[in-house]
């Protein structure tokens, strides 16, 4: 894993991440995204099988529904290929020509 990719999987991931682990998935998985979609789905798992919401009356309210939605946004956009990892090759090449949009310019 080169510098690249573990600068894109903590930005991913946060800074907080165990770079060993992540070095140790990388070298089992091949991707920095099959690892980052490892670690979220891990994440997501846990945070499933606590409580979602806490309420102590008159006290205090905690709600954890809206980190659920975040981590499976975070993991759908990972799955779309949102943001290309710097380890994945670009699938339109160099000798691949993009669409391009052609506009009439407004007279003068």
């Amino acid at each position: 894993m080169d510098n690249a990719v573990r600068a894109w999987l903590l930005a991913e991931l946060g800074t907080d991440t165990d770079i060993t682990d992540l070095t140790t998935r990388y070298t089992r998985l091949g991707t920095a995204r099959a690892v980052a979609l490892e670690v979220l789905r891990e994440r997501l798992a846990a945070l499933r099988a606590q409580p979602t919401s806490v309420t102590v009356t008159n006290v205090v309210a905690v709600n954890f529904t809206a980190n659920l939605a975040a981590y499976e946004r975070q993991i759908a956009r990972l799955e779309a290929g949102d943001p290309p990892a710097p380890d994945e090759v670009d699938q339109a090449g160099p000798d691949t020509l993009g669409i391009i949009q052609l506009r009439e310019r407004p007279r003068r």
